[in-house]
């Protein structure tokens, strides 16, 4: 399944294996910036994955040399005007929070370059792989524009003071800075990365679904709370866990001292 644009060219391409998805953004001559068109692509195939309910883990790819230089400017200044640039930013953020509203968790495949909003969708995947020759940035102030948006996500991956200096520099940092930082969760070597991918796509996929979405969403909800209210919301959604199939198949596997049967 492809998205396309009005050249017929295709926006996004997905490859499933198993219960794997690789969705990958084909802009290489544009270094994947996020047009309008890409945006809506990603949106729509990434909502597509998210109800599908036989997959399991979804990837976040690029053709090219970067994984994405952020907005398009060129399409940016084509009409400039308060409300356009509202809606434009108000679609981006969209896409952002389909990503954490996945019930699947969703590994950025970081090849190349990630800047501002690149660097953006880098910190709202779920988990992130780099290649040692990557780089990130958030370097919008460079051109006079504060990276806002991204900031949001960037500021949630990445300690305040660090993140903030990323912010008011526009300065890269390398993929083991990226690493150290908590942007990233691996770094290796470019004939390593899909490897490195598949590694831990079939360690997510040997756990419940039920779990690792029920997961997910507890995860990212009580980072957004104060620390009473996120316990009352864990109990509740451990309780509820609890009364799962796979998660009453588990705990009496570990008393039988067997493995789970998760079919």
């Amino acid at each position: 399944m492809s998205v396309m644009n009005e050249i017929e060219a295709p926006l996004v391409e997905t490859q499933r294996e198993g219960a794997v998805l690789t969705v990958t953004m084909n802009r290489p001559a544009q270094f994947n910036a996020l047009s309008e068109a890409l945006m809506d692509a990603l949106d729509a195939e990434l909502r597509a994955a998210g109800a599908d309910e036989s997959l399991r883990v979804v990837v976040l790819a690029a053709k090219g040399k970067a994984f994405c230089a952020g907005h398009d400017l060129r399409e940016m200044r084509a009409e400039p005007g308060l409300d356009y640039y509202r809606t434009l930013f108000a679609r981006c953020s969209q896409l952002m929070m389909t990503i954490q509203r996945m019930p699947q968790p969703v590994i950025a495949r970081v090849q190349g370059v990630a800047t501002a909003a690149g660097c953006q969708l880098v910190a709202m995947c779920d988990l992130a792989v780099a290649a040692d020759t990557a780089r990130f940035a958030v370097s919008g102030v460079n051109l006079g524009l504060f990276c806002s948006t991204p900031s949001v996500a960037l500021s949630r991956n990445v300690p305040r003071k660090q993140a903030f200096e990323m912010l008011v520099t526009g300065e890269f940092i390398d993929a083991a800075s990226a690493l150290e930082r908590g942007l990233v969760n691996r770094v290796v070597a470019p004939e390593r990365l899909d490897a490195e991918i598949a590694a831990i796509a079939a360690s997510i996929c040997a756990k419940p679904r039920e779990a690792i979405a029920i997961g997910k969403d507890l995860f990212y909800r009580q980072a957004e709370m104060g620390i009473d209210g996120a316990y009352q919301l864990a109990g509740n959604t451990m309780a509820c866990n609890m009364m799962e199939a796979s998660a009453l198949e588990g705990v009496q596997a570990f008393i039988e001292k067997r493995p789970p049967n998760w079919a």
